[in-house]
């Protein structure tokens, strides 16, 4: 087992080292997105938000954009027409989200960011159409907790949107992809930061991580319908859609 892997082998262990990784690499973040997607990442976070457009249209149009990061996904919703909150356990991340949103303070309807746990939404329950994460899911310590969480906060007849990483199937195409990624991430984590380890807890994290298919079986089973996923780069990353029964 690598020295990532094995500090986040339990949900404690998991919480503590991606709480210290993201306060490391928020400042590196808008910039490793691009590279690790091939420069795809917003090509694929507008895919994402023009799924959600499918919502309901209707309705009141009020977004939940979890992990946010610096706030991509968040800034499209909102220029999509969305009410949105983006939220992320990273305070440095949020720092860089609000600098964003004051840089282009002639904005209508720009986001609102908050700190906060996506196990722990700080959101009365039924509060929101459409919920989104990119990149999310995978770094939760306890993934039916945060699902949970969602479809809480979601109303009935809500969306829950999820951009992520996948664990392919193929054992053969899997191990490639991991062992690239544990390369890449080495490099990328020496030049920028100077520690090798510092991006292999991506290929870390995916090892553990259901993949498309698991985690499409468990937001059914923590109550979701109509579940259905969608490959974009040949398999190797997910857009995940689900809806929380309702009217």
């Amino acid at each position: 087992m690598s020295v990532v892997s094995d500090r986040i082998a339990t949900p404690e262990g998991k919480r503590r080292y991606v709480r210290s990784l993201f306060a490391t690499i928020a400042d590196r973040y808008d910039l490793i997105t691009v590279v690790l997607s091939y420069g795809q990442d917003q090509r694929w976070k507008k895919r994402l938000v023009n799924l959600a457009g499918r919502a309901r249209p209707e309705r009141s149009r009020r977004a939940l954009d979890l992990a946010t990061g610096t706030g991509d996904i968040a800034f499209r919703l909102a220029e999509a027409g969305w009410d949105v909150v983006g939220l992320d356990v990273t305070r440095r991340m949020i720092e860089l989200a609000r600098e964003k949103s004051a840089a282009a303070r002639g904005n209508r309807g720009a986001p609102d960011f908050l700190v906060g746990d996506m196990l722990a939404l700080p959101f009365p329950a039924a509060s929101f159409d459409v919920v989104t994460a990119g990149y999310g899911l995978r770094n939760v310590p306890d993934l039916a907790t945060a699902i949970d969480e969602i479809h809480r906060v979601l109303k009935d007849g809500g969306q829950a949107l999820s951009l992520d990483f996948n664990r392919p199937a193929n054992t053969i195409v899997r191990r490639v992809y991991l062992a690239y990624l544990q390369l890449t991430g080495g490099l990328l984590g020496w030049i920028l930061h100077r520690d090798a380890d510092t991006y292999r807890y991506i290929p870390a994290s995916i090892r553990n991580y259901p993949g498309a298919a698991g985690v499409a079986r468990l937001l059914e089973a923590r109550g979701f319908v109509r579940v259905e996923y969608q490959a974009v780069l040949g398999g190797l990353m997910t857009i995940h859609v689900a809806h929380k029964p309702g009217a």
